[in-house]
């Protein structure tokens, strides 16, 4: 047995499929399925039942365990001697909104494999509930996130304060209340409550995603049942949709920002709303994690790059 079989045993695990995990190897399933036979003789026993999706016998979740220790302490020794060399080699998966990447990533990307050519970064897309469950799972080094709830085994640092904001297209507030639309749009500013907007269509995200629930809490303290046009979990879709007036949509400010131009914006209200429409993105990693070295070096050029004196 080598760190070779370990690494191809983990990434069926994590896929719960020999193909998927074959393909994300670059290796034949033929070739991957022989691997973890020689695993199990090796050991004497089976570690997957082999049914669809695949499943970790007891034996097998037992060896998860090592495997995962195994497969740090490796990962771990390649970047403290990849330090002493002056040579650092490594890969650092990071999860993070596919919105919110859009929106932040190109640049620091950029700056950190300028320093550290030889750092390989994977990006992990999902929604922050998920993103979550995927670093307590391994899957992931570092989240960028919202979380809110602290965890024992997860040390986090704050980024940035996001806000929510909600962004009604000018043409669309026209239709609904005529020559009234001024006096609505000041009521709005004056009261920062959506209860004017009872018949605005409204585009939404799903109910997992923060700017969802967010935007449901408003209207619900507004008393109305709201017309939703469309549902999803894309907020750059929903943003598109609301640039060409089919509603208002409830969005991470930063993100209305990336996505859309400034012409579109102009052509926008943008109402903010009380201090609970405010949350903190947060790096977050585990405090046992392997790769605290890539971490830190990640987070230090983040921060550079934001917050600059």
């Amino acid at each position: 047995m080598n760190f070779l079989n370990i690494h191809y045993f983990l990434m069926v695990a994590q896929e719960r499929s020999f193909t998927r995990a074959a393909e994300r190897l670059y290796i034949t399933q033929q070739t991957l399925s022989a691997q973890i036979a020689a695993i199990e003789q090796e050991l004497g026993c089976k570690l997957f039942q082999r049914k669809i999706p695949l499943e970790l016998t007891y034996e097998g979740r037992i060896f998860l365990n090592y495997a995962e220790e195994f497969s740090g302490k490796y990962e771990e020794m390649q970047q403290e001697f990849g330090e002493i060399s002056g040579d650092q080699k490594g890969c650092l998966r990071i999860g993070i909104a596919y919105t919110r990447e859009h929106a932040l990533m190109p640049k620091i990307l950029k700056e950190y494999q300028d320093k550290y050519p030889n750092i390989e970064i994977q990006l992990v897309e999902d929604l922050n509930d998920i993103l979550q469950q995927k670093l307590l799972k391994r899957e992931i080094d570092l989240a960028i996130a919202g979380f809110l709830t602290p965890l024992n085994e997860v040390q986090v640092r704050d980024f940035y304060e996001e806000e929510v904001a909600l962004l009604v297209g000018k043409e669309l507030l026209s239709q609904l209340y005529g020559d009234c639309v001024k006096q609505v749009v000041r009521k709005i500013r004056e009261e920062k409550k959506v209860t004017p907007l009872e018949k605005c269509p409204f585009l939404m995200n799903g109910q997992k995603d923060i700017a969802g629930r967010i935007g449901r809490h408003l209207i619900a303290q507004a008393g109305f049942i709201p017309d939703i046009r469309v549902e999803g979990g894309n907020i750059e879709t929903l943003l598109e949709l609301c640039a060409k007036n089919m509603g208002a949509c409830f969005s991470p400010k930063i993100l209305a920002q990336a996505v859309l131009s400034e012409k579109q914006l102009s052509k926008m209200e943008v109402f903010h709303f009380p201090e609970d429409t405010r949350y903190w993105i947060r790096f977050a990693w585990l405090k046992q994690s392997y790769a605290q070295t890539l971490i830190t070096h990640f987070i230090e050029i983040t921060e550079k790059l934001y917050f600059k004196k």
